[in-house]
């Protein structure tokens, strides 16, 4: 192990990695245990882990653990990442899309204000609510940008913080039109994913579900993880703590409650996780062709107003010429 932790070390050019590597090869050769080590860095490798490597090492299997927690570990980031990628896409249309109106209500729109003081007309109205528009910016843009940037710390420093917010915040996220669907179903998929891997490595299953609440990427679902655990602590079946919650659909708990009685719990779970993660990329793959040209559309109706509202004037002028 720590040849192969030096090995890893000497691989990276990232320092921060090498650092780690090397002070976990430290301690392994100085007797510690692997999990025991890994422990002073929470934030590279997670309970979930770290409950693994000590079961690998309890039972002296840890190389067919150190497998599955790679396995795992590639398709929970591989649907991370699709569901990131799902969330910005439209946040940069957007964010473009408010980048140029800005600039047009900053820079251009007064050009042409200038223009149209001389023509000693009245203005159509869509050319002189965008000319108001555009003087409020200009006077008011720190404050805008300020209640913006204030309202954005607010939110992510209460979200991290407090588990009111974060599970208000979560509850809200699965509601969502389109994307609350995905954000179900990717939870899902990290329930099932988790909780077979743990299950199936050894790990007893009360204590397998305290570390799936915290993998599941939600916080309503890690609630529901922390209910399972009591319910199925008390002497009930898997399937029956997870239909309580309300939380899961009735084909997996179908397949839970099948694997439980045939006792392919793991199978049964793991082809729950592969059906789901194949739901989410299905989902988000839909999603973005759906999104793509509705993007375009509403940046296109969002410039493109601001720019006829300047030449409605000039073509009202040309009609009457």
């Amino acid at each position: 192990i720590a040849q192969s932790y030096k090995a890893i070390a000497d691989g990276t050019d990232h320092p921060k990695v090498r650092e780690i590597f090397g002070a976990v090869r430290l301690d392994v050769e100085s007797g510690t245990a692997l999990s025991e080590a890994l422990q002073k860095f929470p934030r590279q490798f997670g309970p979930l882990y770290i409950s693994l490597v000590a079961v690998g090492e309890r039972s002296g299997n840890l190389d067919d653990l150190m497998d599955k927690v790679s396995l795992y570990m590639e398709n929970i980031e591989e649907i991370k990442a699709k569901v990131k990628g799902a969330l910005w896409y439209p946040a940069a249309v957007l964010a473009v899309g408010f980048i140029v109106s800005v600039l047009l209500l900053v820079f251009v729109i007064p050009q042409f204000e200038d223009l149209f003081s001389s023509f000693g007309a009245s203005l159509p109205a869509l050319t002189a609510i965008v000319i108001e528009l555009s003087r409020n910016f200009r006077d008011l843009w720190l404050q805008i940008f300020g209640i913006i940037i204030g309202a954005i710390i607010i939110i992510s420093m209460s979200y991290r913080r407090s588990e009111a917010m974060r599970y208000r915040v979560d509850r809200i996220a699965l509601r969502l039109p389109v994307f609350g669907i995905i954000f179900r179903k990717a939870a899902i998929s990290r329930f099932a994913r988790t909780l077979a891997t743990m299950f199936g490595s050894g790990v007893p299953l009360v204590d397998g579900l305290e570390s799936v609440a915290g993998a599941t990427g939600n916080r309503v679902y890690s609630d529901g993880c922390i209910s399972i655990r009591e319910v199925v602590s008390g002497g009930q079946s898997l399937s029956s703590a997870m239909s309580q919650t309300g939380l899961f659909p009735s084909m997996i708990l179908q397949m839970t409650s099948t694997g439980e009685e045939s006792g392919e719990l793991e199978t049964m779970l793991n082809k729950a996780a592969d059906f789901y993660e194949r739901e989410v990329r299905e989902a988000v793959d839909n999603m973005s062709k759906l999104i793509e040209p509705i993007m375009i559309s509403v940046l296109g109706g969002l410039v493109g107003t601001l720019v006829v509202a300047m030449y409605l004037p000039i073509f009202k002028m040309g009609s009457i010429m």
